[in-house]
């Protein structure tokens, strides 16, 4: 039943925004490459403000491997349960290109969603779907600006051409905390298919290192989708509180 992560990847879709600390990298000079892996663990896993796990916690891993001239590939894994599906583990791959100009960030890429294990009954659609992106940041101290639109030409459970439109900002406060706040809308063409009609999310969220390296993350998540119209009158819309724990390496 997913609405579908986010990038499920590059920490965005699916998780509040988090700051690397500078260590947290591993570079290979001799490739030319920096290596980034985060496992975390989370109470919920919301893709675009909806469960992916029933209401249940998550265990994550991002990794992320960019060369020095912006072309990246990386990968985003997790577990999930659908209703009435076999479905338990999704596997994003992910590719593209990251340009810096300044103040100004600029990523271009693509994400292949996939559920290993997940075998489609006869008669029924796929999970498996694809989305381009484009997303955009800029830096004005103390506040990062960020946007995301993505478009994929036939969603999650073959459902059409979708159109994701996302803005938000991320605000350094004293003590090395980070305040989050994200508004998204989803079209979907095929309502009926995918189980739910077309709707906004939004959220708060507050992050901070708090020891070795580890970030924890406690936000507030929300749709516009009333429990009747959320894939046959779940709760996997409702609003709740979500906390993550991650370990970037």
């Amino acid at each position: 039943m997913k609405p579908s992560l986010a990038l499920a990847f590059a920490f965005s879709m699916s998780m509040p925004a988090l700051t690397l600390p500078a260590a947290a990298q591993t570079t290979i000079d001799s490739l030319g490459l920096t290596v980034t892996a985060t496992p975390a663990v989370t109470s919920d896993y919301l893709f675009r403000g909806i469960s992916q796990t029933r209401n249940r916690p998550a265990v994550q891993l991002t990794l992320d491997a960019q060369h020095e001239s912006g072309f990246y590939v990386g990968a985003f894994a997790s577990n999930v349960t659908f209703p009435g599906s076999n479905a338990r583990q999704e596997l994003d791959l992910l590719a593209g290109y990251r340009l810096t100009a300044g103040n100004l960030g600029l990523d271009l890429g693509g994400v292949w969603y996939t559920y290993p294990g997940y075998d489609k009954p006869e008669g029924s659609h796929e999970y498996n779907y694809a989305e381009v992106m484009a997303k955009g940041s800029y830096t004005l101290d103390p506040v990062k600006f960020v946007g995301t639109l993505a478009w994929s030409p036939d969603f999650y459970f073959e459902s059409g051409s979708a159109v994701y439109l996302e803005g938000g900002a991320d605000v350094a406060l004293p003590f090395a905390f980070t305040l989050s706040g994200r508004y998204g809308y989803q079209w979907i063409d095929r309502n009926p298919r995918y189980g739910a009609p077309d709707y906004a999310n939004w959220s708060v969220s507050v992050s901070r290192e708090v020891l070795a390296g580890f970030i924890l993350s406690v936000g507030y998540y929300d749709t516009s989708l009333a429990k009747s119209d959320c894939f046959g009158g779940t709760k996997y819309c409702d609003a709740r509180a979500l906390v993550m724990l991650s370990r970037p390496f």
